[in-house]
């Protein structure tokens, strides 16, 4: 299953571990095996997987067509993904393997067929798993999702940005005739469609309405390369994510019904620091929100992000230290390279430093995991990350700034960032901007409990009504339409 990408973290980068399914039981089960125990097994099943904090909904669909198997797992808390499963029964045992996920399950059907007890299987781990039978689908919307009819106009566009990268999007318009505010919503990292949406949540589509419902117009985009926009996001950096933003601000001035001189941008997480890197360089932006935007290094963004995120998640502060001095060797190998080449002579010296560190019986699997992570640690976009810092730029900054963050917020935290752009800000002389931290929020701006990634899918909010009503009163403040 694809974990949350709001902000990078390097343990993220080094967890994946294919699994092969392992059975509840010794039995081998035949490959597709249908008939009578195929007609027993058929049907939707439902699941709760619990492992810790994290407590995610899973849907399994057995079909028995002509006495084969076939299957699709679906994630209900993690947008509705879904994915092809083979299935193998024997007797009243199923075994199923999710290919795309590296994840497997065996269970066993219960006397009265309502349920499927056995074991999960992903990423070197295993627990326990239950199914029982559903009665139909579950629904994966989320409450704040908008719902129809809308009080405002909503258009699909596409908007040139560099050659060879054509950004497709929605326009929305606010009720009435304006000149209306308008902003640029900027995702943050990993591939983004317009909605920024992940773990079954659409933040930038409910922002939007809100927004819309407040006077406010805006466009959202998919990321280059992501959805419906053309280009290529895996050879994209931060500094070529600016470009488009840049691009749809241009839009946006030149549409009709907007004001062409209140055109700003809302940036979450990465598109935080990208909001700053075009206001610096363009007059065309009138404000900037950021939400969780970075305000310190990014290195040290990810070492913070790592040490905090594993604390959370029940690791001993002594190994969280221990593990953050082996990411900050992987990290600081990556920052002080020339180009890919060099970063991955300097990770495989990393490499031999850390296992050297490590015990023998262990040493292999540690091996793997640095090994399977080397890919997104030499990518054009980590290589500039960790490299970038956003001070300079926000020193630059001149226009009203909105600055939030969560106290919860284990991803970029919100003490050390927003003290960072306060700072940044004051020393380049801006002397209309605001930066407030939101009690009880984490990094997708939910009300949280510990604020750990894996609370995200569990929390039926997905933007806290705080946050919604401090983003459009600071603009409406400063731009409202007349």
């Amino acid at each position: 299953m694809r974990a949350p990408i709001a902000m990078l973290t390097v343990a993220s980068l080094l967890c994946a571990t294919l699994v092969a399914p392992t059975s509840a039981q010794d039995q081998r089960p035949t490959p597709n095996a249908g008939g009578a125990a195929g007609g027993r097994l058929a049907g939707t099943w439902d699941g709760l997987l619990a492992a810790g904090a994290m407590k995610l909904r899973l849907e399994l669909v057995v079909r028995d067509s002509a006495g084969a198997l076939t299957g699709s797992m679906r994630s209900i808390d993690q947008g509705g993904a879904t994915a092809h499963a083979n299935v193998a029964a024997a007797g009243d045992s199923l075994t199923l393997d999710v290919p795309e996920w590296h994840m497997g399950f065996g269970g066993v059907l219960s006397a009265a067929g309502d349920s499927l007890r056995g074991t999960f299987t992903q990423g070197g781990t295993s627990m326990p798993l239950a199914f029982g039978r559903a009665a139909k689908a579950a629904s994966a919307e989320r409450p704040q999702d908008p719902k129809p009819p809308f009080p405002y106009a909503t258009t699909d566009v596409t908007v040139e940005s560099v050659p060879g990268v054509r950004l497709a999007g929605t326009l929305i318009m606010p009720p009435g005739r304006g000149p209306f505010p308008a902003v640029v919503f900027v995702t943050g990292s990993g591939p983004q469609d317009r909605d920024e949406a992940l773990m079954g949540h659409r933040p930038f589509l409910v922002i939007a309405d809100y927004l819309a419902r407040h006077g406010i117009a805006s466009f959202r985009y998919d990321d280059r390369g992501v959805a419906k926009s053309t280009g290529s996001f895996d050879k994209a950096t931060s500094a070529d994510f600016s470009q488009d933003a840049e691009a749809a601000v241009h839009y946006l001035m030149h549409v009709k019904g907007i004001a062409s001189n209140h055109v700003g941008i809302i940036g979450h997480s990465e598109g935080g620091l990208i909001g700053p890197m075009v206001a610096a360089r363009s007059r065309d932006v009138a404000f900037l929100v950021l939400m969780s935007g970075p305000g310190v290094p990014g290195d040290s963004i990810l070492l913070l992000q790592g040490r905090l995120i594993a604390i959370a998640m029940g690791t001993p502060p002594e190994a969280a230290e221990k593990a953050t001095t082996t990411q900050r060797l992987l990290v600081e190998a990556v920052a002080q390279s020339r180009d890919s080449l060099d970063a991955v002579a300097r990770l495989a010296t990393a490499k031999e430093s850390i296992l050297a560190s490590v015990p023998n019986g262990r040493r292999a699997a540690a091996e793997k995991q640095i090994d399977q992570g080397t890919t997104q640690l030499v990518s054009p976009w980590f290589r500039y990350f960790v490299r970038y810092d956003p001070r300079p730029a926000l020193r630059r900054v001149h226009v009203p700034v909105l600055a939030l963050g969560g106290s919860l917020d284990l991803q970029v935290p919100a003490r050390e960032d927003l003290a960072a752009i306060d700072t940044a800000l004051r020393a380049g002389g801006n002397r209309d901007y605001k930066v407030e931290e939101l009690p009880k929020l984490n990094h997708l701006f939910q009300t949280a409990t510990t604020g750990a990634p894996t609370e995200y899918a569990t929390i039926d909010e997905t933007v806290a009504p705080a946050a919604l009503d401090a983003i459009a009163t600071w603009i409406n403040a400063h731009f409202r339409a007349p």
